[in-house]
């Protein structure tokens, strides 16, 4: 029996398999402004990614995986055009019951009024008074969104009854344009819990902080918070900031926060 895959042995050619997938990278890859940014997305050597995408190689099957996650896929990107296995795009903020309160202008939040890149934040702990939240997150922009994405310290999950491992701590969101600043939508891997963000600009020396407050949706109890203040301080290019805040982050005392940070958090005053 012949099929158009192969002579007489019902399956595909490798060269074949190669050049579909290398098409269906192509494609997937067109909405990243960098190659080489995406790269460092995915965790692949640039060099060998572009392998992939010229038809040259197959991924390993556990680089596979990582790839059909991040693009929203499954392994038929070996077999089948990327048209015909994407799922449909459910834009939840351009449904017509919400797309005119929470529509494009909410969703389509401008580099310039809040940069990608790493920030550190600081914020009271929620289950304890007496020390604070250090840490680092990143900011990205994807098919015209603006997300977050970070992890939570072990200590403060250890004190909770938490996993404390690196997908138990990961969090991500989503950023909301705000009239006087920027909201995010923020929780935990597969978590059903989440918190509520909003941050606006203040003025410094170079124009990279905001200040706001964080809400998580917990009942109310007489032995943590469920609202704090929170400072944001974009650290992009400053490679120092960001290796010390990833190496040093967690839980600190109020001693020890960074100066501005202390006095953004008017750490005196009550939170209302």
């Amino acid at each position: 029996m012949t099929t158009k895959y192969g002579q007489g042995t019902g399956q595909m050619d490798p060269a074949e398999l190669r050049s579909i997938f290398g098409a269906n990278l192509r494609r997937l890859s067109r909405r990243y402004q960098s190659v080489a940014g995406l790269c460092r997305e995915l965790g692949i050597n640039r060099t060998q990614f572009n392998r992939y995408l010229s038809g040259e190689s197959f991924p390993r099957p556990d680089v596979l995986y990582r790839i059909c996650g991040f693009f929203g896929v499954d392994a038929r990107i070996l077999l089948e055009p990327v048209e015909a296995i994407q799922p449909d795009n459910r834009d939840l903020f351009s449904h017509p019951a919400v797309s005119e309160f929470l529509g494009h202008g909410s969703v389509n939040v401008a580099e310039d009024e809040f940069p990608s890149g790493f920030y550190r934040f600081s914020r009271p702990s929620f289950v304890n008074d007496n020390q604070f939240v250090v840490g680092l997150v990143y900011v990205f922009r994807r098919d015209g969104f603006c997300f977050v994405r970070g992890y939570e310290p072990k200590e403060a999950m250890r004190q909770q009854g938490l996993q404390t491992d690196a997908a138990s701590r990961e969090f991500r969101g989503v950023f909301l344009r705000q009239e006087q600043g920027v909201a995010a939508l923020i929780a935990r891997h597969k978590a059903l819990t989440c918190s509520f963000n909003f941050l606006s600009r203040v003025s410094s020396y170079e124009n990279n902080f905001w200040e706001g407050y964080a809400t998580r949706t917990v009942r109310e109890s007489l032995n943590g918070r469920r609202a704090a203040r929170m400072v944001y301080e974009h650290i992009q290019t400053n490679q120092r900031a960001i290796f010390h805040t990833a190496r040093h982050g967690g839980l600190t005392a109020r001693e020890d926060l960074h100066p501005f940070h202390a006095k953004l958090l008017n750490l005196d005053v009550p939170f209302r």
